[in-house]
């Protein structure tokens, strides 16, 4: 008898043991299924979009209400731009004005509850543009939207101080600049922006958009650019033969591009995507430019060129036009370019400051802006 009652003992410990084990498996299973639902830490709730949605419950049960929409049904007959090409041969659309509807671009995110990181680097004597460039962007980029800003500069204590939106934030990564040349910097960017997708980026942001800093905006860039990789179309080469781009030729260089071979022209001021795909592109131009430096050879326009190549053989998923990139100082030489432009750009979205580097007095025309 004494034999059987060990015996209960010992069985019931072991079930009380395994349902113990069973207790711990569900829970790591919950919140290893949470993690999976939301990869990134959360954010305080003061940084959360607003969504236009009820929720109402109804004898134990929760019915979602969202807001209604109105707007005016797409007409299939009749295309939304006819001056343009509104789409790429590999069925990938390219951003005009008119050819999307903002307030659904901007509901359709908000349920996402995305954010957005704006790239920017700010080192040398390119500091002198970050507050300008800071201030447009709080008028016109990403409106209505999570936003962080990650400045990168060797001179964190000029970040200038902003009062900016609510759901936004300014991250200074500070950084050493080993070059004097601006195209040595912005080929050193390429480096920098895929460690920090390694090591931050993707627990912060689900979009990463790349700009140069000597730039303001003039108009509204919103998440109608968004997408798994995009690209922009440099303004100085719309519209022309492949044979014209200045891609780079010489077969010795990794951006090297035959002339028999090419799509569009890529302007290397304005690109972006999902963590994971900038991550691929920028890691690969950095180490094509590590290849090229080993053998003693520069591509024609840097990083640029590097860019274009990788754009040609992995192919955006999203193309803003010109739109979304202007420079005024390059279109005063180009005539026929600019007749071109007059009759199909509706807003100038992002504009380039005029410089002058051989003179070393960078000014935007009436603002006052100098650096001697």
């Amino acid at each position: 008898m004494a034999q059987l009652l060990q015996i209960l003992a010992a069985t019931q410990k072991c079930c009380s043991l395994r349902v113990t084990f069973l207790l711990i498996a569900l829970i790591m299973i919950f919140f290893s299924y949470k993690s999976y639902l939301y990869p990134r830490s959360q954010k305080p709730e003061s940084t959360q979009a607003d969504v236009n949605l009820t929720v109402r419950e109804h004898r134990g049960l929760q019915s979602v209400k969202l807001s209604r929409m109105l707007y005016r049904q797409p007409q299939v007959l009749t295309p939304a731009r006819k001056d343009v090409l509104v789409v790429t041969p590999w069925l990938a659309p390219i951003i005009w004005e008119g050819t999307f509807n903002t307030d659904i671009l901007n509901e359709q995110f908000s349920l996402r509850n995305a954010t957005i990181g704006l790239t920017v680097f700010s080192i040398k004597t390119y500091m002198i543009f970050l507050k300008q460039f800071l201030q447009s962007a709080e008028m016109y980029f990403m409106v209505g939207h999570r936003v962080i800003y990650y400045i990168f500069t060797d001179k964190p204590e000029y970040v200038p101080y902003l009062n900016i939106q609510k759901g936004r934030q300014i991250i200074i990564l500070e950084v050493e600049s080993y070059y004097d040349h601006w195209q040595d910097i912005s080929m050193q960017r390429m480096e920098m922006i895929s460690n920090f997708c390694q090591e931050r980026f993707h627990q912060e942001v689900d979009y990463l958009v790349c700009s140069d800093v000597d730039m303001r905006f003039s108009d509204h860039v919103g998440v109608e650019i968004l997408s798994s990789l995009f690209g922009t179309l440099h303004p100085g080469y719309y519209g022309l033969n492949r044979t014209d781009f200045p891609y780079e030729r010489r077969p010795q260089s990794q951006a090297h591009i035959p002339k028999d071979e090419g799509d569009f022209y890529y302007i290397g001021a304005l690109f972006g995507g999902s963590v994971p795909e900038v991550y691929k592109l920028t890691k690969a131009c950095h180490e094509a430019i590590m290849v090229d430096q080993a053998n003693h050879i520069e591509a024609i326009w840097h990083d640029e060129s590097h860019l274009n190549k990788y754009l040609l053989y992995h192919k955006p998923s999203k193309v803003l036009s010109p739109e979304y990139l202007w420079q005024q100082q390059q279109m005063d030489h180009m005539h026929d370019q600019e007749m071109i432009f007059s009759k199909i750009i509706r807003r100038k979205k992002l504009k380039v400051l005029k410089k002058n580097y051989q003179l070393k007095n960078w000014i935007e025309e009436g603002s006052g802006l100098r650096l001697f």
